[in-house]
This record gives C-alpha cells, sequence and structure tokens, in this order.
C-alpha cells in the first residue's frame, strides 16, 4: 500500500509541474532569429524564427536560467538587448528582465517582457532608453512573478497596452 501511496504521490506532483514558456510577439514586418543561452547544467534551446505573421512560443525546461536575444535576418549574429529568465527560481518565482549590459544601443530586437495572465510587472521599453530595463551591473530592475508564461516584444513599434506605474 505505501508503494501505491508514493506511486500516486510522484504522478500528481508531475502533474502539477507545468512548463514554463516565452511568447515572443514581433511588433515590426521583421524577420527575426531567436538565439538561448542556458547557465551551465541547463538544456540547450535551439533557435527559433519569429516574425510578425503571428505569435511564437517556446517552452523552457523546468529550472531553466539563461538569457535569449533576438536578430534581425542579414544581420551578424551578435547579442544585443537580452531577455533574462530564471524559471522556477527561488521561492517557486519565475524571475526576468530586459537587460541593455551587453549592448544598450540595441533597440529594435527584444523590447519589453511580462507576465502573460497578469501584465504586470513589465521589463523593459516601449522607447529606449527608459528606467525600466537592466542597464548597470548593480541595478536593481529584475522582476518576478509567480506565473511561469512570459511575453517578450520585439522589433520597433508598440503594443499599445498600458503598463502599471513600474517601481
Amino acid at each position: 500500500m505505501h508503494f501505491a501511496t508514493s506511486a500516486l504521490a510522484f504522478v500528481a506532483s508531475a502533474v502539477a509541474v507545468k512548463a514554463a514558456t516565452v511568447t515572443f510577439w514581433t511588433l515590426d514586418d521583421a524577420q527575426r532569429t531567436v538565439h538561448f543561452t542556458g547557465n551551465p547544467g541547463c538544456a540547450q534551446i535551439d533557435p527559433v524564427t519569429v516574425n510578425g505573421e503571428k505569435n511564437t512560443t517556446v517552452e523552457f525546461p523546468d529550472r531553466w536560467v539563461g538569457n535569449f536575444y533576438a536578430v534581425q535576418d542579414g544581420q551578424a549574429n551578435t547579442p544585443g538587448m537580452l531577455g533574462e529568465v530564471n524559471f522556477s527560481g527561488w521561492n517557486g518565482l519565475t524571475y526576468f528582465d530586459v537587460s541593455a549590459i551587453v549592448n544598450p544601443n540595441d533597440h529594435d530586437n527584444v523590447k519589453q517582457m511580462w507576465p502573460k495572465g497578469s501584465l504586470n510587472p513589465m521589463s523593459g521599453c516601449d522607447v529606449f532608453p527608459c528606467n525600466n530595463a537592466y542597464w548597470l551591473p548593480d541595478d536593481v530592475q529584475t522582476k518576478t512573478t509567480n506565473e511561469c508564461d512570459i511575453i517578450t516584444t520585439l522589433g520597433s513599434g508598440s503594443t499599445g497596452l498600458s503598463f502599471a506605474e513600474q517601481t
């Protein structure tokens, strides 16, 4: 009987784990390739091609930590503005931010990030520069959410969404 109870608990815990996702929403007509860099020990994620025809959702392994950047077709594969994520981090939270550390002049690729369900908090800028991105190594700009589905915008243009004042 003990084995059956343990097996049921294992199955229940497996069902409770929901895959983490990032949905890429392209705001212009450019086609881009999104490249992923996981921290040591994290699974490799293959690059994906995205464009303005439809949103593209990428599923991440549980506890994946790393970043991604976008490159427009015809451009050199050089990291620019980063989207950084830590799924199932401390206290089970998702940590995320838009980081300008690598290339603060990349204003046409990774732009904004927010939780899919609540739309709050938001990291990044509708128009760069702004005070809601990670600009310096000691910036306190990383956002957290209980959600595991994140929206990331790419490109020039605007979502038309209004976000609450960020703190």
